[in-house]
């Protein structure tokens, strides 16, 4: 049998997922050793982070999960935009005035979120954020936006306005105002370095999420080979399930309009936001991506959102599924093909 430890939190809804995180009853042990559970939360990087894992010692697992935790606190550090003394706000604070000197892995951070913007024709832009302040997505549920504001925004977004010094681990922007929001790529990468913390700490099963948005499952929970199942939630109504299915050694990651909106004038407004218009984007409810990493899914569930059906079934690279939610009364949610 699967004996759980005495310290967990249990999340029965993983929104938009069902992250139940069910072991299979029976015969789980292996020799003399009894399977373990532990489920674990923590708060960070504006989220809830929340670790679901099995294993044969508690004192492993325990200190697995708090270097991973641990993991997360540092990543605070370096990408928050809501701390004054994060790498991202010195960033913010002074690369328009000077090229600005980061750790060698912020900077690929930003150069992988480069390479998102110029593959995804813009609809990835990091530089987003003087959008998601004026339309009040910043610390906020949103609101009506001025034209006149918007377009004062929209000159200061731009991925091409960050430059990036690969030989000195640089940053610098092209001009005032331009801001960087890790919003779109934060917590897929969080997860993929808890996934390796773990790993290094000898845990070989693990579902991580954060949020619930973005998810990793490591192998297979229990005696179950399938993998861990997670539902994807019906983007019309919170307490159904629109898509099930098993991961395993994969990520999948989901951007919806039901997330963080606002409603004006009988329309829906999303924190979604189409950095190439400054306008929140339109004609789709939810975009869920799945590839071997977070980072990607994370990052990609944007452009499909923005983009729709048809881009994404150009362009997606093979190795990665799409499940779409069209607000379209006569377009069912459907996988591309």
């Amino acid at each position: 049998m699967t004996r759980k430890l005495p310290r967990f939190v249990l999340l029965l809804w993983l929104l938009p997922f069902s992250g139940q995180f069910q072991g299979r009853s029976g015969n789980l042990n292996q020799g003399t050793r009894e399977l373990l559970r532990l489920e674990e939360s923590l708060d960070a990087m504006g989220t809830t982070y929340t670790v679901a894992l099995y294993g044969y010692s508690d004192d492993q697992m325990e200190a697995a999960v708090e270097a991973a935790f641990n993991e997360v606190r540092r990543l605070d550090q370096m990408m928050s935009n809501y701390r004054p003394d994060s790498e991202l706000t010195e960033v913010n604070r002074y690369a328009a005035e000077r090229p600005v000197k980061v750790t060698p892995e912020f900077f690929e951070v930003l150069a992988d979120c480069m390479e998102y913007s110029r593959e995804s024709e813009g609809a990835f832009d990091i530089t987003v954020g003087p959008l998601m302040k004026v339309w009040g997505f910043y610390k906020g549920t949103g609101h009506l936006a001025p034209k006149e504001s918007v377009a004062r925004a929209l000159k200061k977004v731009g991925y091409k306005n960050v430059i990036l010094d690969r030989e000195n681990h640089s940053v610098r922007f092209a001009q005032p105002g331009v801001e960087l929001d890790p919003g779109g790529i934060g917590k897929g990468y969080a997860v993929d370095r808890m996934v390796d913390i773990l790993k290094d700490n000898g845990i070989t099963s693990a579902l991580v999420s954060a949020g619930g948005s973005s998810i990793y499952a490591l192998s297979a929970p229990g005696n179950n080979d399938k993998g861990w199942e997670v539902k994807i939630r019906d983007p019309k109504n919170a307490r159904k399930t629109i898509e099930g299915l098993y991961l395993k050694n994969q990520s999948m990651s989901t951007s919806g309009s039901y997330e963080k909106f606002f409603e004006a004038d009988g329309r829906i407004y999303s924190h979604i936001m189409d950095p190439r218009t400054g306008f929140p984007a339109q004609g789709m409810l939810s975009a869920s991506v799945i590839t071997p990493r977070t980072l990607d899914s994370e990052a990609w569930t944007k452009p499909y959102f923005i983009l729709g059906r048809q881009w994404a079934a150009k362009h997606k690279p093979a190795d990665f599924r799409v499940f779409l939610c069209e607000d379209k009364a006569e377009q069912p949610c459907a996988w591309l093909q």
